[in-house]
């Protein structure tokens, strides 16, 4: 047979393969969570089921472990096609979205009753709010509260003065946010942050008390102040575009399957939360709080950043008054005076 009779039979299957079969395709997906964290368990067990279910049409390749880079090498990495998603810190899409850092203002929610009311009515604004910057984001993940754990005890403003915190690098907005209440920021990708705190580059970190024990943080930390500072989530996306090029049929496949997941996670989460800040306790983290006299101080440097957010158009007035909003409505419902923090 010759080479022109096998090259015409080639592109005659090819024309005749069902258009969903020519259209299967793996999707890299990166995050810089170790591969052993029960999180990752479960995603593989649902991207077994997004293959079974669409009959092989959508695969997931996943990177763990931040082999792929930090959050912003991920997204470098995506713009270039070599990555498709990834799983995210929120705080590092905001040029996606900048909305999306409303739940990251500090010292607003109070408990996790007005975080459930709120994100009840917010979190698809935010998907929405990304999917129009270009990102396809499954349902939002609680990473926690999150908590000032540093070496040296902090219970008035004129300690913080004295801490020197890690932000993400690249994170301009977390690391203003330090810098309005006298922290100083010290950029560092995530796998640095131990190295920092060991030879005391930095001195401080603002995290969730499952993120502080997952990373081994809490070992070269002394004091924790019991009092969350900000809320942090993640989410996991896929770039708009290629997520376009899924069915239909598949990408509500997709979207069922992986909303089920982080969900659970969301739950999940938060439960780990409960029990991580219990276990810092039990290996020695010894637990500050700022006296009474100090907290208007605390709160008035966090009025201070969101207005300065607000100024420089990194939050809009719509997103934050509907915000403030539902947490009035929120506080309303649940017939409670504002508490003494």
């Amino acid at each position: 047979m010759t080479l022109v009779k096998l090259t015409r039979i080639s592109l005659l299957v090819v024309l005749l393969m069902p258009l969903s079969l020519a259209q299967a395709k793996n999707y890299k997906i990166a995050t810089i969570s170790p591969d052993g964290l029960s999180w990752m368990k479960k995603l593989r067990v649902a991207i077994k089921e997004i293959e079974d279910q669409t009959e092989s049409r959508v695969k997931f390749k996943i990177y763990p472990g931040g082999v792929m880079g930090d959050d912003y090498t991920v997204l470098r990495k995506m713009r270039i096609g070599q990555l498709h998603g990834g799983g995210f810190a929120a705080g590092s899409l905001t040029r996606f979205y900048p909305d999306l850092q409303i739940y990251n203002l500090p010292l607003q929610f109070r408990s996790f009753d007005e975080v459930d009311y709120i994100r009840k009515r917010m979190d698809q604004r935010i998907i929405d709010g990304l999917k129009d910057g270009g990102l396809s984001s499954f349902a939002l993940t609680e990473t926690g509260f999150a908590y000032l754990l540093s070496k040296d005890p902090v219970t008035s403003v004129d300690d913080l003065r004295k801490l020197k915190g890690w932000v993400p690098s690249g994170d301009l907005i977390s690391a203003a946010l330090l810098d309005s209440f006298g922290i100083s920021p010290i950029p560092l990708a995530i796998t640095d942050v131990l190295a920092g705190l060991q030879t005391g580059l930095i001195n401080a970190v603002v995290v969730p008390p499952i993120v502080a024990l997952a990373l081994q943080w809490h070992n070269h930390v002394q004091y924790m102040m019991d009092m969350p500072i900000i809320y942090i989530y993640s989410l996991m996306a896929m770039d708009t575009k290629v997520f376009s090029r899924i069915s239909g049929d598949d990408q509500e496949i997709v979207l069922a399957v992986m909303n089920r997941l982080f969900n659970e996670i969301d739950a999940d989460n938060r439960n780990d939360n409960r029990k991580a800040f219990d276990v810092l306790i039990d290996q020695g983290i010894k637990v500050t709080s700022p006296g009474p006299g100090e907290i208007p101080a605390w709160r008035a440097m966090a009025n201070k950043s969101i207005d300065e957010l607000v100024n420089s158009g990194q939050i809009t007035v719509e997103s934050l008054n509907l915000y403030n909003g539902y947490l009035k409505e929120a506080r309303m419902q649940a017939n409670t005076s504002e508490p003494g923090m």
